[in-house]
């Protein structure tokens, strides 16, 4: 898909904001458990299909900060959202659920065949909040990859008033993060998959719990 060109003041305002996010950055606290075994991987280990809320997108992303491809809607603003990324170290696989789904889906399996993580948001991109769309776990399914969730707390923040409660650390918050165990998809056929979709989103619901926790426990990896 060609990148859409973007008018000079919106160029501007993307630059400008990544600098922003980088100086906010920087005073976060950041505490992570359980990444240790992706950073351990062998080149030929299987790669992951990451699955975070839309509104924690910000400070998980920030602490993710490695070559991984993000889903991103084909909407009007997507192309805004690719390039923001692209400036951590993501890359774009344009669609969803509702727009190109199934190009994106066949171009997200391989992303993972070639030996990078994606990252989904099962709610995104309209919501509602916390809701579990099947994206993820088809995807998983199809490329013969784990799911991990990945999930955040954070002690202080602003909070947008958007369907997705985004949420902005605020200067020296502290920000924990948690990476889910991986869980493989044994399922013979695509529709038993999806039929797990509120288990998966209880098992994210138990992941923000737990994560509360241990924001308030010693960071371990």
């Amino acid at each position: 898909m060609t990148a859409a060109v973007l008018a000079w003041r919106t160029r501007i305002a993307i630059t400008l904001s990544t600098w922003v996010l980088y100086a906010l950055g920087a005073t976060w606290r950041v505490k992570v458990h359980g990444r240790q075994a992706l950073l351990d991987r062998a080149p030929d280990a299987p790669r992951v299909v990451l699955m975070l809320w839309h509104g924690q997108m910000l400070p998980l992303l920030w602490a993710h900060r490695q070559p991984t491809g993000v889903m991103i809607s084909e909407h009007k603003d997507g192309e805004i959202i690719a390039r923001i990324v692209s400036r951590f170290g993501f890359f774009g696989v344009r669609g969803s659920s509702s727009r190109g789904g199934t190009r994106a889906l066949l171009e997200a399996v391989q992303v993972l065949k070639r030996g990078a993580d994606m990252a989904i948001t099962p709610d995104g991109p309209r919501g509602p909040r916390y809701s579990f769309a099947a994206g993820a776990l088809v995807l998983a399914h199809r490329a013969g990859a784990p799911v991990i969730s990945l999930v955040a707390h954070v002690d202080r923040k602003w909070q947008l008033r958007s369907w997705d409660g985004f949420e902005i650390p605020k200067p020296f918050a502290r920000v924990t993060i948690e990476y889910g165990e991986p869980v493989m998809l044994g399922e013979a056929d695509v529709r038993a998959v999806a039929a797990r979709t509120e288990e998966f989103a209880e098992r994210m619901r138990q992941a923000l719990a737990r994560v509360e926790t241990l924001s308030k426990a010693p960071a371990t990896t």
